[in-house]
């Protein structure tokens, strides 16, 4: 009996293959193209505000024609926050609470992050002080303490010792140490930072599994995987998607070299109070990295974190307010 339908025929495995090739050619072409249009559009609008554990307004300002998105709460002496690698305003989300009863707190999202421009240029560490000296200008912020986390920490480093009278003090949490490839532990961070493919191809990697990519990173980061909810994870994987992320993030490779043979190499010159902090559990940089640091910077203070992993102002946000308080206050 002939077949009523062509749905039971076998299927040709070559035909297959080839209806298959020609759909992920027409899937990497498109991906592409979207790479291409995204790369000569208009940069995106920034949100009125920020959905943190509360709606916060969302401030810009220009430097070197370029919108820094950052948020301006409190009134007292000013503290600045500065996130660390793929980071972005929302780390410090439990701090804008906290801090703003003793303090100015101004939270930004660097240039290449967040809500911020991602401009065409190489994001070396001497670009990214401009950057931030140009920030603190717009705010009318002549001198502040500067609070890092991770290569934020690595940023306010270098504030402290190229503008020296821009920082009032010092905190370094789970900080950016010398040697960071040698004392990097964390996989996904490591495999971030020595990635050799182009930006289009992670960028449509990041397209397809962005999700999967961040909540692997997340939980190296996190030392509580009972805090990484599905709302926390989509955040971070729609700050993650958007337009212009993936490029700047790569600079890293390039840059790091720039830090080994520069401000890493004078760390123990910093003059300011400064305060360290880390988490107990840290995967990207262990503890004793830490106490490294702490040891290198003369009369620097030491404070862990129990129960806490490489963004301990997010996971123990009550001890770490502590410390900061404390040690900020006149």
């Amino acid at each position: 009996m002939r077949q009523s339908s062509s749905w039971s025929r076998p299927i040709d495995p070559c035909v297959l293959s080839r209806v298959c090739g020609q759909r992920l050619v027409t899937l990497f072409a498109f991906t592409l193209l979207c790479h291409i249009m995204t790369a000569c559009s208009s940069p995106p609008s920034i949100p009125a505000q920020i959905d943190a554990i509360e709606r916060m307004p969302v401030q810009t300002v220009l430097v070197h024609d370029q919108r820094i998105a950052y948020l301006d709460v409190g009134t007292g002496p000013p503290v600045i926050l500065i996130h660390g690698f793929g980071g972005s305003i929302w780390q410090w989300e439990y701090q804008q609470h906290g801090l703003s009863q003793h303090f100015r707190v101004i939270t930004l999202d660097l240039p290449g992050s967040g809500l911020s421009d991602k401009p065409e240029m190489d994001y070396r560490p001497d670009q990214m002080l401009d950057y931030l000296v140009g920030f603190m200008d717009g705010v009318k912020i002549p001198q502040a303490t500067l609070v890092g986390n991770s290569m934020g920490a690595g940023l306010a480093i270098g504030m402290a010792l190229t503008h020296p009278s821009r920082v009032d003090k010092l905190v370094l949490i789970d900080g950016l140490p010398q040697q960071v490839m040698t004392k990097l532990t964390s996989p996904s961070v490591r495999r971030a930072l020595e990635t050799s493919a182009p930006s289009w191809l992670v960028s449509f990697g990041n397209m397809l599994f962005g999700r999967l990519m961040i909540e692997s990173v997340l939980q190296e980061i996190v030392h509580n995987p009972a805090l990484l909810t599905p709302t926390v994870i989509e955040r971070s994987n729609r700050n993650r998607q958007r337009p212009g992320l993936i490029k700047p993030l790569l600079t890293a490779r390039e840059n790091l070299p720039l830090w080994e043979s520069g401000f890493a190499t004078r760390i123990g010159d910093i003059i300011h109070p400064t305060l360290v902090i880390w988490g107990e559990e840290d995967r990207v940089f262990p503890i004793a990295v830490g106490e490294e640091l702490h040891r290198t910077i003369k009369g620097s203070r030491f404070a862990r974190i129990p129960a806490a992993g490489h963004i301990p102002q997010w996971e123990r946000p009550d001890v770490v307010n502590q410390e900061l308080i404390t040690f900020i206050e006149p």
